[in-house]
């Protein structure tokens, strides 16, 4: 018989820099128990998570206790550790930031030992539970393929399945739907749904109805790193995030509106006849060698706005890459960008153009402070090459202020919130004032109350002359206005109506 894995806090708090992320947190978690966590951006979920797989330790303040019971008797926190597994934003975009190219099989093993590198060859036993962890997961297929060339989905998978095979007595996941298609989704459902048959326990912060799993009992809603509400959860709390999700961005206005959009924040284009601002054509791109789309030819208008389609894998993030120039068109393709001819820096094009996406959150995880990160938008760097010039500061502080992030300007970004941090990329963006924004699942990580505010403001770049070309799962996604589709599927791209084509809102 398993042993039962039961956590308990008391007066727990975290600080990180200069900012209380929990405070004063008394909480207990039973074996068994399925626990939604909810909340606002910054409101401390991350943290939670963090410190209950022993990854953060509680500040101490005199008053804290943090106990891990095994079958009723204490345990030490090392003890504890391999009996809990956390899987966030984080931990997938760490192999991307250390180069850590893992075979998918070597990668799950690693969960056996809770390494993140494989250190001893595979025993026999270990690579029978790794086989059947594979078929459990749909992952058979991909065993051999290495990590860093999944698609977003398939690496979200391959992490969950190397978080459930060393059969941990409570499961840690942060925000674990984040970017998924409807197919990825339904595979980590059965996955979730297997650990709740063996009779494993969750906590899984979630934003949306449709993120809370089947099975889940107890809900904890936390506002400024304090418990707001704790009990069990039942349907009228699915209902409750569901109608915030929902919600019209005018209904949520407070008596501090997020993100209010200053008249002056970007500049009006001025009007003139549609001209091409990108040309591809009969463009071949391949990542890591393998090919993504084949013979694309398409086109950018100026006043055009794009909503790009395609499941996990289909090449959507590839394609705004090659937009920005990240990536370039195999030989014999062809890309324009007007008024940048041939032979042109391909950062004199950046920096007229926005980009923020998961990789790009990915990328800044880097030692500086926000205030430095925001002003690199700038000159279209990671990082700063050179300390900020004084107009680089303005800008940086202006985007920070409108992002209602100015009190986060010396922390790192290591110390904020996902959706923090997605909010400071926004700012990265718009700080060199740019006429194409190029955004990939952009309100991933963001609170309904930060959606809504999100889409509201792109709604008005749309007027003011701000090109947008947008890569969705879903069209709710989209804000208000005239969208052209683009769909990927299998290295092609279509053309499609869009039923939501309409004037933009006023």
């Amino acid at each position: 018989m398993t042993a039962a894995l039961s956590i308990r806090l008391r007066d727990v708090s975290v600080r990180r820099g200069h900012v209380w992320a929990l405070r004063d947190l008394s909480l207990e978690l039973r074996d068994g128990q399925r626990w939604a966590l909810i909340g606002g951006n910054g409101a401390g979920k991350t943290q939670l998570l963090k410190l209950l797989a022993t990854d953060v330790w509680p500040t101490p303040t005199g008053r804290e206790s943090l106990e891990y019971r095994l079958d009723g008797r204490r345990i030490e926190r090392r003890e504890a550790k391999p009996l809990v597994a956390y899987l966030g934003a984080e931990r997938q975009d760490k192999y991307a930031r250390y180069g850590w190219n893992l075979a998918v099989e070597d990668l799950i093993a690693t969960g056996l030992h809770g390494s993140d590198l494989l250190l001893s060859p595979i025993t026999p036993v270990d690579r029978r539970r790794v086989a059947a962890m594979l078929a459990l997961a749909g992952l058979r297929s991909l065993a051999r393929r290495k990590f860093l060339t999944l698609s977003y989905g398939q690496k979200r998978l391959a992490l969950l399945a190397r978080a459930l095979v060393a059969r941990p007595r409570w499961l840690l996941l942060d925000e674990l739907y984040n970017g998924l298609d409807a197919r990825f989704r339904a595979r980590i459902d059965g996955l979730l749904a297997a650990a709740r048959r063996r009779g494993q326990s969750w906590v899984i912060a979630a934003h949306r109805t449709a993120d809370v799993p089947v099975g889940t009992t107890h809900l904890l809603e936390l506002a400024a790193g304090r418990p707001r509400r704790v009990g069990p959860y039942t349907p009228a709390h699915g209902a409750e995030l569901a109608r915030a999700a929902a919600e019209p961005a005018s209904a949520l206005a407070s008596p501090r509106p997020v993100l209010r959009v200053a008249r002056t924040a970007v500049a009006c284009a001025p009007r003139r006849a549609a001209r091409t601002l990108l040309r591809l054509q009969a463009v071949d791109l391949f990542v890591e060698y393998r090919p993504v789309l084949l013979k694309l030819d398409w086109e950018l208008r100026a006043g055009e706005h794009w909503a790009v389609f395609g499941n996990n894998g289909a090449g959507k993030s590839s394609f705004l890459r090659l937009l920005y120039g990240d990536l370039s068109p195999a030989h014999g393709g062809r890309i324009e960008r007007s008024g940048f001819p041939r032979g042109t820096p391909i950062d004199a094009w950046k920096r007229q153009v926005g980009f923020v996406s998961p990789e790009l959150q990915t990328d800044h995880a880097i030692d500086v402070n926000l205030l430095d990160l925001v002003a690199s938008g700038r000159h279209a760097s990671i990082g700063l090459a050179a300390p900020a010039s004084s107009a680089d500061r303005r800008a940086a502080r202006r985007w920070l202020d409108f992002f209602e992030l100015r009190s986060c300007a010396r922390r790192r970004p290591r110390e904020l919130s996902y959706g923090q941090l997605r909010r400071a990329l926004f700012a990265r963006a718009l700080a060199a004032n740019p006429r194409i924004l190029l955004l990939d699942e952009p309100l991933t990580g963001l609170d309904p109350r930060q959606r809504a505010a999100i889409k509201r403001f792109l709604e008005r770049l749309m007027k003011r002359g701000v090109t947008l070309v947008i890569a969705v799962h879903h069209p709710e996604d989209l804000p208000r206005g005239r969208f052209l589709g683009l769909v990927l599927h299998k290295r092609t791209a279509s053309r499609v109506k869009l039923p939501m084509d309409r004037d933009t809102a006023t």
